[in-house]
Protein backbone atom coordinates (compact mmCIF):
# COMPACT_ATOMS: atom_id res chain seq x y z
CA UNK A 1 0.00 0.00 0.00
CA UNK A 2 0.97 3.29 -1.06
CA UNK A 3 2.00 6.43 1.19
CA UNK A 4 -0.75 8.41 -0.62
CA UNK A 5 -3.10 5.25 0.07
CA UNK A 6 -2.49 5.49 3.54
CA UNK A 7 -2.79 9.34 4.14
CA UNK A 8 -6.48 8.86 2.26
CA UNK A 9 -7.40 6.36 4.64
CA UNK A 10 -5.95 8.10 7.85
CA UNK A 11 -7.74 11.39 6.74
CA UNK A 12 -11.35 9.38 6.03
CA UNK A 13 -10.90 8.09 9.55
CA UNK A 14 -10.22 11.16 11.16
CA UNK A 15 -13.38 12.71 9.65
CA UNK A 16 -15.43 9.59 11.03
CA UNK A 17 -13.68 9.89 14.52
CA UNK A 18 -14.69 13.78 14.63
CA UNK A 19 -18.45 13.26 13.55
CA UNK A 20 -18.91 10.24 16.24
CA UNK A 21 -16.60 12.84 18.95
CA UNK A 22 -18.68 15.42 18.06
CA UNK A 23 -22.18 13.82 18.42
CA UNK A 24 -21.24 11.46 21.53
CA UNK A 25 -20.11 14.39 23.68
CA UNK A 26 -22.77 16.54 22.60
CA UNK A 27 -25.80 14.52 23.11
CA UNK A 28 -24.08 11.55 24.60
CA UNK A 29 -25.44 7.75 24.71
CA UNK A 30 -28.45 7.74 25.64
CA UNK A 31 -30.59 8.29 22.14
CA UNK A 32 -34.34 7.29 20.80
CA UNK A 33 -34.15 4.59 18.39
CA UNK A 34 -35.29 7.25 15.15
CA UNK A 35 -31.31 9.05 16.27
CA UNK A 36 -29.69 5.57 16.22
CA UNK A 37 -31.37 4.67 13.08
CA UNK A 38 -30.36 8.14 11.04
CA UNK A 39 -26.95 7.52 12.81
CA UNK A 40 -26.37 4.03 11.57
CA UNK A 41 -27.74 5.64 8.02
CA UNK A 42 -25.12 8.15 8.19
CA UNK A 43 -22.57 6.15 8.53
CA UNK A 44 -23.68 3.42 5.92
CA UNK A 45 -23.89 6.90 3.29
CA UNK A 46 -20.06 7.50 4.21
CA UNK A 47 -19.19 3.56 4.03
CA UNK A 48 -20.56 3.74 -0.01
CA UNK A 49 -18.79 7.29 -0.12
CA UNK A 50 -15.19 4.99 0.80
CA UNK A 51 -16.12 1.96 -1.53
CA UNK A 52 -17.10 3.49 -4.39
CA UNK A 53 -13.79 3.48 -6.33
CA UNK A 54 -14.10 -0.35 -5.52
CA UNK A 55 -16.94 -0.83 -7.87
CA UNK A 56 -15.72 1.35 -10.55
CA UNK A 57 -15.29 -0.59 -14.04
CA UNK A 58 -12.11 -0.58 -15.23
CA UNK A 59 -11.59 0.39 -19.20
CA UNK A 60 -10.53 3.35 -21.26
CA UNK A 61 -12.94 5.23 -19.75
CA UNK A 62 -12.23 4.90 -16.12
CA UNK A 63 -12.09 8.66 -15.39
CA UNK A 64 -15.73 8.94 -16.28
CA UNK A 65 -16.89 5.85 -15.12
CA UNK A 66 -15.20 6.98 -11.42
CA UNK A 67 -16.68 10.93 -12.08
CA UNK A 68 -20.45 9.62 -12.38
CA UNK A 69 -20.51 7.09 -9.80
CA UNK A 70 -18.53 9.52 -7.23
CA UNK A 71 -21.18 12.33 -8.21
CA UNK A 72 -23.98 10.00 -6.99
CA UNK A 73 -22.43 8.59 -3.90
CA UNK A 74 -21.68 12.54 -2.95
CA UNK A 75 -25.10 13.79 -3.52
CA UNK A 76 -26.50 10.88 -1.92
CA UNK A 77 -23.96 11.29 1.49
CA UNK A 78 -24.92 15.08 1.45
CA UNK A 79 -28.26 14.26 1.10
CA UNK A 80 -28.08 11.72 3.52
CA UNK A 81 -26.28 13.61 6.15
CA UNK A 82 -28.50 16.69 6.02
CA UNK A 83 -31.08 15.04 6.43
CA UNK A 84 -29.60 12.31 9.18
CA UNK A 85 -28.59 15.29 11.08
CA UNK A 86 -31.65 17.11 11.01
CA UNK A 87 -33.09 13.97 12.26
CA UNK A 88 -30.72 13.72 14.93
CA UNK A 89 -31.24 17.23 16.40
CA UNK A 90 -35.06 17.32 16.14
CA UNK A 91 -35.14 13.50 17.58
CA UNK A 92 -38.88 12.80 16.77
CA UNK A 93 -40.66 9.58 18.33
CA UNK A 94 -42.02 8.08 15.46
CA UNK A 95 -38.77 6.10 14.52
CA UNK A 96 -41.12 4.88 12.08
CA UNK A 97 -41.08 7.54 9.96
CA UNK A 98 -37.43 8.32 10.14
CA UNK A 99 -36.66 5.10 8.96
CA UNK A 100 -38.95 4.82 6.04
CA UNK A 101 -37.74 8.41 5.07
CA UNK A 102 -34.11 7.29 5.19
CA UNK A 103 -35.28 4.26 3.23
CA UNK A 104 -36.58 6.35 0.15
CA UNK A 105 -33.50 8.10 0.19
CA UNK A 106 -31.03 4.91 0.34
CA UNK A 107 -33.86 3.45 -2.25
CA UNK A 108 -33.19 6.61 -4.74
CA UNK A 109 -29.68 5.94 -4.13
CA UNK A 110 -29.46 2.21 -5.24
CA UNK A 111 -31.13 3.21 -8.23
CA UNK A 112 -28.80 6.12 -9.46
CA UNK A 113 -25.57 3.48 -8.67
CA UNK A 114 -26.87 0.58 -9.87
CA UNK A 115 -28.28 2.43 -12.93
CA UNK A 116 -24.80 4.43 -14.04
CA UNK A 117 -23.07 0.54 -13.08
CA UNK A 118 -25.11 -0.52 -15.89
CA UNK A 119 -24.22 2.10 -18.26
CA UNK A 120 -20.74 1.82 -17.37
CA UNK A 121 -20.59 -1.69 -17.93
CA UNK A 122 -22.22 -1.49 -21.19
CA UNK A 123 -19.66 1.60 -22.19
CA UNK A 124 -16.39 -0.68 -21.42
CA UNK A 125 -17.88 -4.04 -22.72
CA UNK A 126 -18.58 -1.96 -26.41
CA UNK A 127 -15.00 -0.20 -25.43
CA UNK A 128 -13.05 -3.48 -25.17
CA UNK A 129 -15.02 -5.23 -28.75
CA UNK A 130 -13.67 -1.79 -30.48
CA UNK A 131 -9.89 -2.70 -28.94
CA UNK A 132 -10.40 -6.35 -29.55
CA UNK A 133 -11.74 -5.26 -33.21
CA UNK A 134 -8.72 -3.06 -33.76
CA UNK A 135 -6.58 -5.46 -32.35
CA UNK A 136 -7.63 -7.85 -34.92
CA UNK A 137 -6.82 -5.93 -38.13
CA UNK A 138 -3.51 -4.19 -36.42
CA UNK A 139 -1.66 -7.50 -35.68
CA UNK A 140 -2.91 -9.55 -38.39
CA UNK A 141 -1.55 -6.52 -40.47
CA UNK A 142 2.04 -6.57 -38.66
CA UNK A 143 2.57 -9.78 -38.96
CA UNK A 144 1.78 -10.27 -42.67
CA UNK A 145 3.97 -7.34 -42.94
CA UNK A 146 6.92 -9.16 -41.06
CA UNK A 147 6.35 -12.16 -43.28
CA UNK A 148 5.99 -10.29 -46.27
CA UNK A 149 9.44 -8.70 -45.44
CA UNK A 150 11.35 -12.36 -45.10
CA UNK A 151 9.83 -13.63 -48.32
CA UNK A 152 12.21 -13.95 -51.13
CA UNK A 153 10.90 -15.25 -54.10
CA UNK A 154 9.01 -12.50 -56.49
CA UNK A 155 5.71 -14.30 -57.02
CA UNK A 156 5.49 -15.95 -53.56
CA UNK A 157 5.86 -12.05 -52.24
CA UNK A 158 3.44 -10.96 -54.69
CA UNK A 159 0.85 -13.12 -53.68
CA UNK A 160 1.50 -12.53 -49.47
CA UNK A 161 1.64 -8.82 -50.83
CA UNK A 162 -2.44 -8.63 -51.63
CA UNK A 163 -3.08 -10.69 -48.82
CA UNK A 164 -1.16 -7.87 -47.04
CA UNK A 165 -2.97 -5.53 -48.46
CA UNK A 166 -6.91 -6.83 -48.43
CA UNK A 167 -5.99 -7.27 -44.14
CA UNK A 168 -4.78 -3.86 -44.41
CA UNK A 169 -7.79 -2.21 -46.18
CA UNK A 170 -10.14 -4.73 -44.46
CA UNK A 171 -12.83 -2.58 -41.82
CA UNK A 172 -11.67 -2.14 -38.47
CA UNK A 173 -15.14 -3.00 -37.43
CA UNK A 174 -16.16 -6.29 -36.78
CA UNK A 175 -19.10 -8.48 -35.62
CA UNK A 176 -19.18 -10.94 -33.24
CA UNK A 177 -20.61 -13.95 -35.73
CA UNK A 178 -17.05 -13.24 -37.43
CA UNK A 179 -15.10 -13.99 -34.07
CA UNK A 180 -14.53 -17.31 -35.52
CA UNK A 181 -13.44 -16.69 -39.09
CA UNK A 182 -11.15 -13.88 -37.51
CA UNK A 183 -9.77 -16.67 -35.79
CA UNK A 184 -8.99 -19.41 -38.49
CA UNK A 185 -7.42 -16.29 -40.09
CA UNK A 186 -4.76 -15.77 -37.73
CA UNK A 187 -4.18 -18.90 -37.18
CA UNK A 188 -3.40 -19.45 -41.06
CA UNK A 189 -1.08 -16.29 -41.05
CA UNK A 190 0.99 -18.45 -38.36
CA UNK A 191 1.18 -21.07 -41.01
CA UNK A 192 1.91 -19.09 -43.49
CA UNK A 193 4.76 -17.81 -41.20
CA UNK A 194 5.98 -21.47 -40.59
CA UNK A 195 5.58 -21.58 -44.28
CA UNK A 196 7.80 -19.08 -45.41
CA UNK A 197 9.99 -19.49 -42.97
CA UNK A 198 10.96 -23.46 -44.31
CA UNK A 199 11.50 -21.54 -48.05
CA UNK A 200 8.29 -23.41 -49.56
CA UNK A 201 7.39 -21.51 -52.53
CA UNK A 202 4.33 -23.69 -53.69
CA UNK A 203 2.82 -23.85 -50.23
CA UNK A 204 3.34 -20.27 -49.52
CA UNK A 205 1.64 -19.21 -52.81
CA UNK A 206 -1.11 -21.85 -51.90
CA UNK A 207 -1.25 -20.75 -48.70
CA UNK A 208 -1.35 -17.03 -49.75
CA UNK A 209 -4.20 -17.16 -52.08
CA UNK A 210 -6.31 -19.38 -49.12
CA UNK A 211 -5.80 -16.76 -46.78
CA UNK A 212 -6.73 -14.13 -49.56
CA UNK A 213 -10.26 -16.06 -49.83
CA UNK A 214 -10.76 -15.97 -46.18
CA UNK A 215 -9.69 -12.47 -45.77
CA UNK A 216 -12.44 -11.32 -48.31
CA UNK A 217 -14.82 -13.48 -47.35
CA UNK A 218 -14.61 -11.94 -43.67
CA UNK A 219 -15.05 -8.74 -45.43
CA UNK A 220 -17.41 -9.89 -47.35
CA UNK A 221 -19.47 -11.32 -44.36
CA UNK A 222 -19.13 -8.12 -42.38
CA UNK A 223 -21.14 -6.15 -45.29
CA UNK A 224 -23.96 -8.30 -45.06
CA UNK A 225 -24.12 -8.06 -41.21
CA UNK A 226 -23.51 -4.35 -40.95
Amino acid sequence: MGKTNVLWIILELVSLFIFNAVFFVVSGFEHKASVWISYGFIHFAYIMLLITPTIIRRGKSVAAFGFSLYAVSFVYFLMEFFVGVAFLLITPDNFKMVFLTQLVIVGLYAIALISNMIANESTADAEEMRLHQIDYVKNASAQLKSILDSVNDKEAKKKVEKVYDALYSSPVKSHPNLAQTESGILMSINELDSVVSAGRKEQIVSFANSLLVDVNERNRQLKMLN
